[in-house]
């Protein structure tokens, strides 16, 4: 595998963990226990049957978590602390056997592109969810699914093109992060304006009038 190849296979797979974790796993065993890839010695593992089902699984899981408005967003939270962690280490052990520090590095990089794209799909869904009609909840899960699956394949045979989307993808998100923030921030304020009880004036905390001026 080519150093371009490599790239995008480290890049590829870390930032499809930050959106669909089991998605990106069964993706890639299949295509390597098929023989379509040669996996690096690292990621070899992903090809083993009872890997593949596992990912399956619980991919399977995740299509149906992942378009329930509310349920998604637990979902979401819970996999923040699977997600990055898992893209780093798969980032870090795609570029074969290399220096320590080139794995680091891939390790550093994979874990920084995995929790962007995480934090992307993982607020989005938060300001989806707040529309109360599920269509557009379905319509990114599926979008996100497609993503995925047609993001790596793309990576796989095609690295040059899915690096020069990969650099499209990452301007995307710095100009929507700082936006997905402000909404998630009013959605905040306005959960919290509910649980707040308005303060009342000294007159009407009393009870009484005050009393007029003597003559």
């Amino acid at each position: 595998m080519g150093v371009v190849e490599t790239i995008a296979l480290t890049m590829g797979v870390a930032w499809a963990s930050g959106i669909n974790l089991y998605a990106a796993i069964a993706v890639l065993g299949l295509l390597g226990g098929n023989g379509d890839l040669v996996l690096p010695a690292g990621l070899e593992v992903l090809s083993n049957p009872l890997v593949i089902a596992a990912a399956g699984l619980m991919y399977f899981v995740e299509f149906i978590a992942d378009k329930t408005p509310g349920i998604d967003t637990g979902w979401d939270t819970i996999h923040t602390f699977i997600r990055i962690p898992a893209g780093a280490v798969l980032a870090a052990v795609a570029v074969g056997d290399v220096t320590p520090a080139i794995t680091l590095a891939a390790g550093i990089l994979g874990g920084t592109l995995a929790a962007s794209t995480h934090a992307t799909k993982a607020g989005g869904r938060v300001l989806i969810n707040a529309s109360p009609e599920p269509v557009t909840n379905w319509t990114a899960s599926v979008t996100e699914d497609v993503l995925v699956i047609g993001g790596l394949w793309t990576a796989l045979h095609h690295p040059i093109a899915f690096l020069v989307g990969l650099a499209v993808f990452i301007a995307l998100m710095v100009w929507l992060l700082p936006k997905i923030w402000r909404g998630l921030r009013g959605i905040f304020r306005k959960i919290r304006g509910l649980f707040e009880r308005p303060t009342l004036g000294n007159t009407e905390s009393s009870g009484t009038a005050p009393d007029p001026p003597g003559n």
